[in-house]
C-alpha cells in the first residue's frame, strides 16, 4: 500500500519570551494506508504535538508534511479547516462531547459542515452509532452515559464523515480497564474490518498492543520502526 502520511525532516518549536524551545527535531515518518500506529514516550516528548501536526491542527516550522499527497502545511487557514473536516476524525481523551446534545446530535455535528440534508445527516449518524454498538443510546445525553459509552460516541463522531485518518490522543486515558478494553477492541475492529488508518498517542501498554507498529518519541526525537513487544 502507498504511504498516506509522509513526513520528512519535520521540526517544531515554541517561543518562550526570546528563548526558542524545540519540541520536534528532524522527524521522518511514513504511514501506509490501513496501518495502526502507536506513538509512545514520556510526557513532554512531543507526541501530542506530532499528532496535532498530522491532523492539521498545528503547523510545522520546518520540513514537509503530506497527507494523501497534499502538502497540508501549505494550505490557508480556511483550506486547512475544510481539509480537516473532510479527512480527519479526532478522538480526545476526555470525549469533548456537547453536554446539551444527545448522542445522536453529537455524532451529527461534523456533518453540519457538509451538503447533506437533515435526513441524510441523521441517517449517517444513526449508522455509525449502530456500528459502535450504541444505537439504543442515541437519545441519551452525555451525563446519562458511562465513560466508555461516551468515548464510543466520540469515536462515532470521528467516523461519521468517513475520514482518511483517525487520530486518537490517549483514547483510554480516562477509562476504567473494562471500558478501555471495549474501546480498544472497537478501534482494532475499525482498522481490521474497515481498513481505517489510525494514529494513536498512548501511555497504555494494552492500547499499544493493538498497534501494528510503535514509534517512540523522546525529547523530540523519533525512534526507528519497531513492532510492539509486550512487557514480560
Amino acid at each position: 500500500m502507498s504511504a498516506i502520511v509522509e513526513i520528512v525532516n519535520l521540526g517544531k518549536y515554541y517561543r518562550r519570551g526570546e528563548q526558542i524551545v524545540p519540541v520536534l527535531n528532524d522527524i521522518n515518518l511514513s504511514i501506509r494506508e490501513g496501518e495502526f500506529i502507536g506513538l509512545m514516550g514520556p510526557s513532554g516528548s512531543g507526541k501530542s504535538t506530532l499528532l496535532n501536526l498530522i491532523a492539521g491542527i498545528d503547523r510545522p516550522d520546518s520540513g514537509s508534511l503530506r497527507v494523501g499527497g497534499i502538502d497540508i502545511a501549505g494550505l490557508s487557514e480556511s483550506e486547512l479547516a475544510d481539509w480537516r473536516a473532510e479527512h480527519v476524525g479526532f478522538i480526545f481523551q476526555f470525549y469533548n462531547l456537547m453536554p446539551v446534545l444527545t448522542a445522536l446530535e453529537n455524532v451529527e455535528l461534523p456533518l453540519l459542515l457538509t451538503d447533506l440534508t437533515r435526513r441524510q445527516r441523521r441517517e449517517h449518524a444513526e449508522l455509525v452509532l449502530d456500528l459502535v454498538g450504541l444505537h439504543d443510546r442515541s437519545g441519551h445525553f452525555p451525563h446519562q452515559l458511562s465513560g466508555g459509552q461516551q468515548q464510543r460516541v466520540a469515536i462515532a463522531r470521528a467516523l461519521v464523515t468517513d475520514p482518511t485518518l483517525i487520530v486518537a490522543d490517549e483514547p483510554t486515558g480516562d477509562l476504567d480497564r473494562k471500558s478501555a478494553e471495549e474501546v480498544l477492541e472497537l478501534l482494532e475492529r475499525l482498522n481490521q474490518e474497515i481498513g481505517k488508518t489510525i494514529i494513536m498517542v498512548t501511555h497504555d501498554q494494552r492500547a499499544a498492543a493493538k498497534a501494528h507498529q510503535i514509534r517512540h518519541l523522546d525529547k523530540g526525537v523519533l525512534s526507528e520502526d519497531q513492532p510492539f513487544l509486550p512487557d514480560v
